[in-house]
């Protein structure tokens, strides 16, 4: 079974065409693509070590339940490049917001690996959505959100526990939609309190639910659930779940 899934991702990795296009922002030029799918169009945002490549096959198992999806690389990252330096959380966040005006796409849900799972919290703010999905989501103090990534948001964030001060909280209480937080058991970059309060905060959430993937490590959430045939279909059903109107 876990052979067979492997080859249909190698075969079919979009099933559809993937239309790519590019965004300019304040001087630069977002790289973005996108694929069309008739229940919803999810938008994905990477963290800060990844590019838009992280959440290809997560666009297969996407288009599987009948989801478009949108994905681009931030500033200092894969195909758009530049300097990451002069970009910041806030920037990050901009930066989707262009990406979804420039493609005049209706965005139904939002799907953030790490330090994307702030920004999709952040766009949840102003964007109505059906569907947030958090991967081992990282959070921050609103005082590292408008500072440039260098060594003052580094002095930040590595206070000691200083995510406990983030807004993301209130945000979480305030969303009404679908939410899906994807824990890794074996993370060592994001404390496990994080994912928990985060699906407690969402008091006014449609559904939400905590998916923790046994034996997982933040950079290894899909090997994991590849490796097992029902922590997949649990995944999966997760994912549908959440998308689900």
């Amino acid at each position: 079974m876990i052979k067979q899934r492997n080859q249909y991702f190698k075969k079919y990795p979009f099933m559809m065409l993937s239309r790519s296009f590019k965004v300019p922002f304040q001087g630069t030029t977002i790289c973005a693509e996108s694929t069309f799918g008739r229940n919803g169009h999810i938008l994905m945002l990477h963290g800060g070590g990844k590019d838009r490549k992280v959440f290809y096959k997560y666009r297969a198992l996407m288009d599987t339940l009948g989801f478009g999806t949108t994905l681009f690389d931030f500033i200092g990252h894969g195909e758009t490049g530049g300097d990451i330096h002069a970009s910041s959380l806030f920037s990050r966040t901009m930066q989707a917001k262009a990406v979804i005006a420039f493609h005049d796409q209706p965005i139904t849900g939002c799907m953030g690996i790490s330090m994307g799972a702030y920004n999709a919290l952040h766009l949840s703010k102003t964007i109505k959505l059906h569907s947030l999905i958090l991967m081992v989501p990282g959070v921050y103090s609103p005082l590292a959100c408008k500072v440039k990534f260098g060594p003052d948001f580094s002095e930040i964030i590595r206070k000691f526990r200083s995510w406990e001060e983030t807004d993301a909280w209130s945000i979480a209480a305030e969303f009404t939609g679908n939410l899906l937080v994807i824990a890794a058991e074996n993370d060592a970059i994001i404390p496990a309190e994080i994912p928990d309060k985060l699906v407690a905060c969402a008091s006014r959430a449609c559904r939400k639910e905590l998916l923790t993937i046994s034996g997982a490590g933040h950079n290894t959430i899909w090997e994991n659930v590849m490796r097992s045939q029902a922590l997949y279909k649990k995944t999966c059903s997760a994912f549908e779940r959440c998308l689900s109107f």
